[in-house]
């Protein structure tokens, strides 16, 4: 079988950020309709643990670097966020919004 949803969470991470990852909880689940391209995106975010920086990771193509960003910079940068539920997923994350990571089957 492939990887689980938190395996990929955690490769995602590194792979887009040359950060090491731990989830500790499910932060949402997400569904969002792009109107001009007609695709319905869903995101699965998940919180937890920053490590280990590994400046030798290469990043993805097309991601340059990863920022850390007070949430007053977030919000206002919003018009540069690829969908508006990257927004919401730090709203809810403000929030104290969780979910145990066992909420997730997967087989």
């Amino acid at each position: 079988p492939g990887e689980t949803l938190e395996q990929g969470a955690i490769r995602e991470t590194r792979e887009e950020t040359a950060y090491t990852f731990s989830p500790h909880w499910l932060q949402g689940i997400y569904s969002w309709h792009h109107p001009r391209k007609d695709i319905t995106y869903l995101r699965f975010a998940f919180s937890g643990a920053v490590g280990a920086y590994d400046p030798q990771q290469a990043l993805d193509d097309g991601i340059v670097r990863a920022i850390w960003m007070r949430v007053e910079e977030i919000r206002a940068t919003q018009a540069r966020h690829r969908s508006p539920l990257v927004m919401q997923c730090v709203e809810d994350h403000l929030a104290g919004k969780r979910y145990p990571l066992d909420l997730i089957t997967h087989r």
